[in-house]
């Protein structure tokens, strides 16, 4: 490959897993790019990362030239979302021009963009490709937001078709660089069996697609390698898993003790999400076949982190 690549936002949790996997691989020059750069210094020497890398700040990106830009900038968790809904547009609308402008005066380039599941909106049943959205546009509630921010992002990318950028939608992703604090079911499960405390869940069961970071550095390298192409992608796994197949997992396991509290709901700021995955593979056409399921990607990850 060889090419340049920048990342911006590569404090985030999707960035980590990829910057691990180019750096591993050594083919690429990396421009990390992270509000606080010396915590990407801390990640780097923390996983004994070395190689051809230069870490600045946001404000050094417009400076440099690139082959890719890839954009992992977002508010990105369950608590930092509750705490802060403007951000949810402040910051896609911000970066999101920081790019374009940069495409623009740059036109070879490509930019790979972060977006979300959340913008099918509904999770009632499975997504795909011509699944449509549903929204009350006179009531129009805060879990609405994530999604709309993500939509009008895609439609401001497939409206600059002279632009190489290619959205992927991702539905669920985990890792060993996870923030325990992040506020998501399985955090708190693994937070749970850390701490020796038992789990309050609610009885419902729901269908997650975890997504691998070396999958998702898979479907990144295929893009990258690809004719360059304006479009989006939805991101999967080679299985989705239940809820209570994780929770038997994490009790065999680890010894996790759940309660299931009738009372209890497990609320979501994007919404609830009783199935949230994707039935497209169009990502296959680029040759994208994934190695792991969810449940494999929650074990293997899991052993880093426990």
């Amino acid at each position: 490959m060889n090419e340049s690549i920048a990342i911006l936002g590569a404090t985030s949790h999707i960035a980590k897993g990829l910057i691990y996997n180019f750096i591993k691989t050594g083919k690429n020059r990396l421009f990390l790019f992270a509000r606080f750069p010396e915590r990407v210094n801390s990640f780097l020497k923390e996983n004994n990362l070395k190689g051809a890398v230069s870490i600045k700040g946001i404000k050094d990106f417009p400076a440099h030239k690139y082959d890719v830009i890839i954009n992992c900038i977002g508010i990105g968790t369950p608590n930092r979302l509750k705490d802060d809904l403007l951000s949810i547009f402040r910051l896609s609308e911000d970066f999101d021009n920081l790019v374009i402008s940069y495409l623009d005066r740059h036109p070879g380039a490509r930019c790979i963009n972060f977006s979300s599941g959340a913008v099918y909106g509904s999770f009632t049943e499975k997504t795909g490709r011509d699944s449509c959205r549903k929204l009350r546009v006179n009531d129009i509630r805060p879990q609405d937001y994530y999604g709309i921010a993500k939509i009008n992002s895609e439609a401001k990318h497939r409206c600059r078709k002279n632009l190489n950028i290619v959205d992927i939608r991702i539905f669920s992703y985990f890792s060993r660089f996870i923030d325990l604090n992040a506020g998501y079911f399985l955090t708190e499960a693994l937070k749970s069996i850390k701490e020796g405390k038992k789990l309050l869940i609610d009885p419902c069961d729901f269908i997650r697609d975890y997504l691998n970071p070396q999958d998702l550095f898979s479907l990144v390298s295929l893009i990258i390698k690809k004719k360059p192409f304006n479009g989006a992608l939805d991101a999967y796994s080679a299985k989705p898993v239940t809820k209570f197949k994780l929770l038997d997992f994490f009790a065999r396991e680890y010894g996790l003790e759940y309660i299931i509290d009738n009372k209890n709901r497990f609320n979501c700021p994007t919404g609830k999400k009783d199935i949230y995955c994707s039935l497209s593979r169009k990502a296959a056409g680029l040759g994208y076949k994934p190695e792991f399921s969810s449940l494999d990607t929650v074990k293997t990850e899991s052993e880093f982190l426990l």
